[in-house]
């Protein structure tokens, strides 16, 4: 029941006062989020690179409204990628966007504004060596999402895509997505969607991941298995082997500070690991559907408030 109340909150700008001011708050973020500049969160690429894992960053701000924090976004992503190649950094790590900051929501040509920003991006991820994988936000974006795809992936093929087993026409979006060079991450999906597109019950959106992964491992292109589940970790490495893939064929991928010790274990096995590593000023929306997602999330942020807890 707090799940919906908790993604709600997530868009309220009195809660997000409220939260921010908190003095127990910043510790608990710490957890889930690299820093609020780019240097602490590239000292966590390359303590994750060091033990095995890669990683896939996150400059968090989203529901842009106005042209010009788009291109501070677009800016600030360009600055990322040029301190992962002179870092070093570029052959094992990435970089993941949300078009809504980006523009992709801006009432006159947001999609377009969108595009040409992101191109930008792609073409320094390019040129750094790494690639771009586009998030994917609620049910209203997913086509304009998957169309900047097909326009990025004309000249920059290694361009990734999210999808969301809880939509209704997420195996359709899997079987076309499922071609040679598509890098596809699978994941359950953290926004409130009305029942008219989205399955409600969580069995269903289980099964309905499972079929998708089934789908993509059958498939031609890249599966990213998104998930924290140790059945669906477990169900996706079933599935590797059912079709003949090889580690490195397919990867599993987690959020920053959750599970950490089973990232360990499997980077340890073999197993192809790269962590979702958000940082920036803009933490907000994030970290409050990381609280919705699960229930030991909230435990923890509540016992933070308990002295002594």
């Amino acid at each position: 029941m707090l799940g919906p109340v908790l993604l709600a909150a997530s868009r309220s700008d009195r809660m997000r006062r409220l939260v921010a001011a908190a003095p127990v708050t910043r510790p608990v973020v710490d957890r889930f989020v690299a820093g609020d500049e780019l240097a602490p969160a590239l000292d966590s690429v390359r303590a994750l690179t060091d033990s095995g894992r890669e990683v896939t960053l996150d400059h968090l701000g989203e529901d842009v409204t106005d042209k010009a924090t788009a291109t501070a976004t677009r800016d600030a992503y360009l600055r990322l990628l040029d301190a992962l190649g002179t870092e070093g950094l570029a052959g094992k790590a990435e970089v993941s966007v949300k078009l809504s900051a980006f523009g992709q929501a801006l009432s006159s040509g947001g999609h377009d504004i969108a595009l040409e920003n992101v191109r930008q991006v792609a073409e320094a991820a390019t040129a750094a060596g790494t690639t771009v994988t586009l998030d994917m936000e609620d049910h209203t974006t997913v086509d304009s999402t998957l169309a900047i795809l097909d326009e990025l992936r004309q000249d920059h093929p290694g361009t990734g895509a999210v999808v969301q087993s809880y939509l209704f026409r997420t195996e359709d979006d899997c079987r076309r997505l499922a071609t040679p060079g598509s890098r596809v991450r699978l994941v359950k999906g953290a926004y409130k969607e009305p029942a008219s597109v989205a399955h409600q019950d969580k069995r269903e959106v289980d099964k309905a991941y499972v079929r998708c992964l089934g789908i993509l491992m059958a498939g031609a292109g890249y599966p990213m298995i998104g998930s924290h589940d140790p059945r669906m970790i477990a169900i996706g490495q079933h599935l590797a082997r059912e079709h003949g893939r090889q580690a490195g064929d397919y990867e599993f991928q987690m959020l920053f500070g959750i599970r950490v010790a089973e990232q360990r274990r499997l980077a340890e096995a073999g197993e192809r690991m790269r962590i979702y590593v958000p940082y920036g000023a803009d933490w907000y929306g994030y970290f409050m559907r990381r609280l919705a997602e699960r229930p030991a999330n909230l435990a923890f942020f509540l016992r933070s408030f308990v002295p002594g807890a």
